[in-house]
């Protein structure tokens, strides 16, 4: 059961994290899902920029440079208008993963034709700390957003993934979002892969 509640700012989602000791033992965490703090600011920085620097697949910070410094100040778009970067927390783990939530797609910041999508937020920049995957925290923290959406009364979202980044296409698919090649672009001649998902009853 996740619970996803408001308190001033902040988002918080609860539910239990598991993580192996060794055969037969666990340790239960409880993981919150909030907004970035400025103190955290560089560790999220750190993980985006090493998250995705090693994909197989993706470029490198060698050949897309600006793309890294923009990972490495993720934080900032915290202060941004119509945006809100959230983090996964758990008590002993530390910061285990982050995300963007655009609720005006004009500020989506992507090529193709999604910033021209209206009554629609965005999803950027999945990243969850490898040596938590597996844990159910990129679910939550999308899940996060999709609240967001539905406060704000859209009846869409909007992403990209890439083929690089299998473990978030197929978690994508399975919270049913729809790949929406209308939305597809490409960046430096690297493909990036549109997705979307209808929200209804908003």
């Amino acid at each position: 059961m996740i619970k996803i509640r408001f308190a001033n700012v902040r988002i918080w989602a609860y539910f239990k994290v598991k993580s192996s000791l060794g055969k037969n033992q666990q340790v239960t965490e409880k993981l919150v899902i909030r907004e970035v703090k400025k103190s955290e600011y560089v560790a999220l920085g750190e993980l985006m920029f090493e998250v995705y620097s090693e994909l197989d697949g993706f470029p490198t910070p060698e050949e897309q440079p600006e793309y890294y410094e923009m990972l490495l100040n993720i934080g900032s778009l915290n202060e941004e208008k119509d945006a809100k970067v959230l983090v996964a927390v758990a008590a002993e783990k530390g910061l285990l993963g982050g995300i963007v939530y655009i609720g005006d797609m004009t500020r989506y910041g992507s090529g193709g034709t999604a910033t021209q999508e209206r009554n629609a937020s965005g999803i950027r920049l999945l990243c969850v700390d490898p040596g938590s995957q597996g844990m159910g925290v990129g679910k939550t923290l999308t899940r996060a957003c999709i609240k967001l959406a539905r406060d704000k009364g859209h009846d869409q979202v909007i992403l990209h993934t890439t083929q690089a980044m299998q473990v978030a296409w197929h978690l994508y698919q399975k919270m049913g979002f729809e790949r929406s090649a209308e939305l597809d672009f490409s960046q430096n001649d690297f493909p990036i892969f549109g997705f979307r998902l209808r929200l209804p009853g908003v």
